[in-house]
């Protein structure tokens, strides 16, 4: 009975308090339940202020071993020597022999059942490692929960690695501490984004909490960017190490040797995950070789200050923005953050370069997600171009070296902030400024937003011609044929985008912009009723495509290939390519190719006699618009097939049910909608019934809208 007191009492460092107000972790709890029934050795490690010593604690006080639970709380321990002295402390053992405390350790341990808790044993691991290997040995009925910044290392130790609150139980968390504090909040906005700031790390939220009695959450979170002034505080009953957050982060950056520091401070300058290469790039130099930066990363690993994920990229590193934050400060200090955020700004810069150019090849997917994964970087790198004015000529180069991912993975309305803010300075360098216009003017125009689109495109034109430069002069003339496609001038836009293309024939330029241009063209030849001539130049689009294996600009010469098979009256294989068109154009995000072919699946499903669904896929497009920009462009050219469709449905199903279906569609969500347009299927997930196939045969006035989703494909995509 003794030995149960002394295990849960507060002088073996678990307060009563820690166990009554466990919030959350129920299924890491059940883990580590189960690791301890079957392990006779368990760790779990995280950063400081995780809630490893926490869970540890509610663990141990569901264990029932017949000699009792012991917690050794090893953090003031600060000599090696000094390990096994504080096992036989905690064990409430005397000795005056002159036996030394293993000795004393093995014989009181010898036949018993127990489980020994090791608290805070990170600065002590040799020590540590080399006495749990012994008692594990010699004493059969022991076992071991270590709870620490990093593993034992030690054979058969089965780790727990322990990950900051999702964002529900952190807030659950808060509303709780704040409770306990007489102050009422709600899961709220504020409350979110509090938690969100702190990682979900349930020290820095109980400190935050604590804060409630002087200040509103909106007044936590507008201070949060000095946190470490902020977050103190901590209850008199706590571990002295979790008091406040700078401690609690200081314990671990001093456990860190010289160069371990060196290199913690360096990737503060990374925001959100990064990989081994950029850490390599950025990082290693000037007291940092590069032959060690894996080694020492290693380290920093294993002590929890830099975490691990599997990603579809490949493997990623974080660190946890407080940790990030406590990095800053120090790099700060050595005089060196200018030149680690050059360091960084240049290797995302010729990431964004590889990008770009590997975009017309097999890799589209492969640059889409690595884009998509690095876009915090890339973010930061953008702004370290606007912060400095001699490298404003970078972030012209960089903003428009990205147009791909603008346009074709759906930020329009993100790259058109960063495009508007570049163009703006003035940098000196002509040729990376005319291509963020020629960008920007792209941006507008897929955005329907034509006023803007001509005064940028125009301005690009003329600045190309005064510096000569001819690769320039063919975007800005491509994009201004584009331009006159939405805006239902076809004999301008057809003459246009054929100079444009000469003029890419002449320099040599191919890539996917180019195969869009030939795909908008097709779009003119449809809208002035030669379907014949926009099918062969989608065709020959589809060839180059496939042999360069891209598919971004191949989805849109489908979308245009498909309503050709539609006014041929080829039901399924407008079907099929629009299946295939949808599929690609969704993978990569892009709305606008997504939209526009849900918009022409709609007009097939129609044509296959099934008005309900066609009204419920036009609502869906309906939702979908907003986020790309204004609907149809506002062309009466691209809106024709939408009438089609709408007319014949409404005459079949009657205004009211027509409106029912559309309701219907637009309560979709993006991925329901894409989803049901691929499947075909009903409101009650069962495949809808097709009636009897009734193709409306175009007139010559509706070939215009056949060929009308083509061109906006190209818009999109080009």
């Amino acid at each position: 009975m003794r030995d149960q007191q002394r295990a849960h009492s507060p002088e073996s460092g678990i307060a009563p308090l820690e166990l009554s107000t466990f919030v959350g972790r129920s299924a890491e709890l059940a883990e580590l339940a189960g690791a301890l029934d079957t392990a006779r050795l368990v760790t779990v490690t995280g950063a400081g202020g995780v809630g490893k010593s926490r869970l540890a604690a509610r663990a141990a006080a569901r264990c029932a071993p017949r000699d009792g639970v012991w917690h050794v709380e090893l953090a003031p321990v600060r000599d090696p020597e000094f390990v096994d002295y504080a096992v036989v402390e905690a064990l409430g053992l005397t000795d005056h022999t002159t036996r030394l405390p293993r000795e004393t350790l093995l014989t009181h341990l010898e036949g018993r059942q127990l489980l020994l808790v090791l608290d805070g044993f990170e600065h002590l691991v040799d020590a540590c490692a080399e006495l749990v290997t012994r008692l594990l040995r010699r004493v059969p009925g022991l076992r071991v929960l270590a709870v620490g910044r990093r593993p034992l290392g030690v054979a058969g130790e089965q780790l727990l690695p322990l990950a900051p609150l999702g964002e529900d139980e952190a807030v659950e968390l808060f509303v709780d501490r704040a409770a306990r504090c007489g102050v009422a909040v709600r899961d709220e906005a504020d409350v979110r984004e509090v938690c969100r700031r702190l990682d979900g790390v349930p020290l820095a939220i109980e400190l935050a909490a604590g804060r409630l009695r002087m200040l509103s959450p909106r007044q936590v979170l507008e201070r949060l960017d000095d946190r470490f002034r902020l977050l103190t505080g901590g209850g008199r009953d706590w571990l002295p190490r979790h008091r406040t957050l700078r401690t609690a982060v200081g314990w671990s950056h001093e456990l860190c040797t010289p160069e371990e520091r060196l290199l913690w401070a360096r990737l503060s300058v990374f925001a959100g995950r990064f990989d081994l290469d950029a850490v390599e790039y950025v990082c290693a130099g000037h007291g940092l070789h590069c032959d060690d930066v894996l080694d020492v990363l290693g380290e920093l690993l294993a002590q929890s200050v830099v975490t691990r994920e599997e990603t579809p990229v490949g493997v990623r590193y974080r660190m946890l923005d407080t940790l990030r934050a406590y990095g800053a400060e120090w790099l700060e200090a050595t005089g060196d953050a200018a030149r680690l955020r050059r360091r960084h700004r240049d290797w995302y810069l010729g990431l964004a370069t590889w990008c770009e150019l590997d975009w017309f090849s097999s890799r589209q997917d492969e640059v889409a997600a690595r884009v998509e994964a690095d876009l915090p970087n890339l973010r930061c790198a953008l702004e370290q171009c606007l912060s400095e004015p001699e490298d404003a000529h970078l972030g012209q180069y960089l903003a428009g070296s990205l147009w791909f991912y603008w346009v074709g993975c759906g930020r329009l309305s993100e790259g058109r902030r960063w495009l508007e803010q570049v163009v703006a300075l003035d940098s000196g360098h002509e040729r990376s400024r005319l291509k963020a216009l020629w960008v920007l003017g792209y941006v507008a125009i897929l955005q329907g937003d034509t006023t803007a689109a001509l005064g940028v495109l125009l301005e690009c034109r003329e600045e190309a011609e005064r510096a000569a430069d001819p690769l320039a002069v063919a975007y800005a003339e491509h994009r201004t044929g584009c331009l006159a496609l939405i805006s239902d001038d076809m004999e301008r836009a057809e003459t246009l985008l054929r100079s444009a293309l000469g003029r890419y024939e002449e320099i040599g330029e191919l890539n996917s912009n180019v195969l869009m241009g030939r795909v908008e063209l097709a779009m003119t030849r449809a809208f002035q009723g030669d379907l014949p001539g926009a099918v062969r130049l989608c065709e020959d689009v589809r060839l180059v495509c496939e042999d360069q294996g891209e598919r971004w600009a191949r989805s849109y010469a489908l979308y245009v290939l498909a309503y050709a098979a539609w006014a041929d009256g080829d039901l399924p294989g407008a079907r099929s390519l629009l299946t295939d068109c949808l599929e690609s154009a969704h993978a990569f995000r892009d709305l606008l190719g997504s939209v526009l072919a849900v918009e022409l699946l709609a007009l097939v499903t129609q044509a296959e006699g099934d008005a309900v669904e066609a009204a419920v896929l036009q609502g869906a497009a309906a939702r979908m618009w907003p986020s790309v920009g204004l609907p149809l462009f506002g062309s009466a050219c691209f809106d024709a097939p939408h009438r089609l469709c709408e007319t014949a449905a409404r005459e079949r199903l009657g205004d009211d049910r027509y409106e029912e279906c559309v309701r219907q569609g637009a309560a979709l969500g993006r991925e329901a909608a894409v989803r049901r347009a691929l499947g075909q299927l009903g409101s009650d997930g069962v495949p809808s019934p097709r009636g009897p196939v009734t193709h409306v045969t175009a007139s010559g006035a509706m070939r215009k809208p056949a060929a009308s989703p083509t061109r906006k494909g190209g818009e999109t995509t080009g």
